[in-house]
């Protein structure tokens, strides 16, 4: 151990806390970045650097995360960050919130040899954080530009990594959004303590300096429609994602005090962003001091929990029809939530909201596991006269999302969707039946994980611009 190191434990402290990356560079500083820094090469050098790379196959994006690591294990960091983000158009995103342990790190060989494992998403966020510190994530420096255009409508991970690929060839790029900031769900519907809201407007500020146009507050279909957008692009990508909360149709659902999941957390993220938020300041959509009930068992949910309980709710319950074996979720947020005061009820369903006005008790039904269905997970059954009665000042509901309706919502009936109503798209290229207009993210495949649409973004980008380059040889034969 250094000087440095030996001094900063005499201090007694044996977490570092947490740093003020404006802060100048005193001594403070350097003893808690050699820190880090030690830390980090530890953990990125316990990896076996085994032939089969079990946590790049299951990573969505095929992330070289051996050879990163390696490289941070020798002090490369420069070297590992341009190799992390040659793959990854958000590391510093996907760092933080994606579900190592069910992708990645959940099959790393020497967690599967029960040595714990590699912690490849700490690393991922340590990797890119220290490149934006040092000034080696730059704008995008196009060397020729393209006169073709590209309109991508959403700014959520699909649409932004798409603008940021196309943008690299050049291609004239406009970005809409029906919200006031770029990110989507990033922004809106993941809590600040999981991702803090000024990693996600660094990286939309860069995408704007390398020369990409936002078009915020802009809806299609009011503000223009589909085909008039058509007319102005050569090019349209449609990454919405998916936001139309599913519903519970039992008696009482009408009664005030019950809310979708996205209201619930936009409103919290809102207010963390220093907006205007009357239902929050009103105590409406707020919960503190409340009994809470959130019924789901996705990341979703967890993230409503957790925010409910930072909010000083008087309790946290999650109902949840399966049990922990089958949480839909990620195990690392169910314990996490558990750690901070969450109440699971598990083998539980909603039969009823009671109340006068807004919600006061929710009749509950109790659940037993049955045979598995067709996707082999056990099917979920009431327990005859098993109900009882729980108390609620507020519930959140949260079991999933599905599509809009874009045709209708768009402005045009020709679009075609699937039975579960998103956008049906061509398997390898992601273009629609309209031509020259493609789709991508959680709107093509339904509600899925940030780093999923990170990849269909970069999969959409590449499909666009070899049409864009067939289109534009047809155009040059006819001249």
């Amino acid at each position: 151990m250094s000087e440095k190191m030996l001094k900063f434990v005499k201090i007694g402290q044996q977490t570092p806390p947490k740093r003020d990356v404006n802060s100048r560079k005193d001594d403070f500083n350097e003893i808690y970045d050699e820190f880090i820094s030690d830390k980090a090469k530890l953990q990125s050098s316990r990896c076996s650097q085994c032939g089969v790379p079990f946590c790049q196959v299951h990573c969505p994006l095929s992330n070289n995360i051996p050879d990163w690591l390696k490289l941070t294990a020798e002090g490369r960091l420069q070297e590992a960050y341009q190799l992390s983000q040659s793959t990854n158009n958000m590391p510093e995103v996907c760092g933080r919130i994606c579900p190592q342990d069910r992708l990645c790190e959940g099959n790393c060989v020497i967690e599967q040899s029960g040595h714990g494992t590699v912690t490849i998403g700490s690393m991922e966020k340590y990797i890119t954080d220290n490149a934006w510190e040092q000034g080696w994530v730059k704008p995008i420096k196009v060397t020729k530009e393209k006169k073709q255009s590209i309109g991508i409508i959403g700014a959520g991970p699909a649409g932004l990594a798409a603008a940021e690929q196309l943008r690299k060839d050049g291609y004239q790029i406009t970005v809409y959004d029906r919200y006031d900031r770029p990110g989507g769900l990033l922004i809106y519907g993941i809590p600040n303590f999981k991702l803090e809201k000024f990693v996600v407007e660094r990286r939309t500020n860069l995408l704007k300096e390398s020369g990409i146009n936002f078009e915020l507050n802009f809806e299609v279909g009011k503000d223009l429609t589909l085909d008039q957008l058509r007319k102005k692009h050569d090019a349209l990508l449609i990454a919405t994602g998916v936001y139309k909360a599913r519903e519970i149709n039992i008696p009482g659902s009408d009664l005030d005090n019950i809310f979708p999941a996205m209201d619930f957390l936009t409103a919290s993220n809102k207010k963390g962003l220093g907006d205007q938020v009357a239902a929050f300041d009103k105590g409406i959509i707020n919960a503190e001091g409340k009994d809470v009930v959130v019924i789901g068992g996705g990341d979703t949910a967890m993230d409503c929990v957790r925010t409910s309980i930072r909010q000083k709710a008087k309790s946290v319950k999650c109902l949840y029809r399966r049990d922990k074996e089958n949480m839909p979720g990620s195990a690392r947020e169910v314990a996490n939530a558990e750690e901070e005061g969450v109440e699971f009820v598990w083998l539980s369903s909603p039969k009823e909201f009671k109340g006068k006005n807004k919600i006061e008790k929710i009749i509950v039904d109790q659940i037993e596991l049955g045979e598995p269905d067709e996707t082999g997970r056990r099917k979920p059954k009431i327990k005859d006269g098993s109900h009882y009665e729980i108390n609620a000042d507020m519930v959140i509901k949260s079991l999933g999302f599905d599509p809009e309706d874009l045709p209708n919502l768009f402005g045009n009936p020709n679009l075609k969707v699937t039975q579960w109503g998103t956008i049906k798209a061509d398997f390898d290229t992601l273009e629609t039946n309209l031509d020259g207009v493609f789709a991508a993210g959680d709107i093509v495949r339904g509600a899925s994980l940030v780093v999923w649409a990170i990849k269909d973004g970069r999969d959409v980008a590449a499909s666009i611009k070899k049409f864009l380059q067939s289109k534009l040889i047809e155009t040059n034969k006819v001249a």
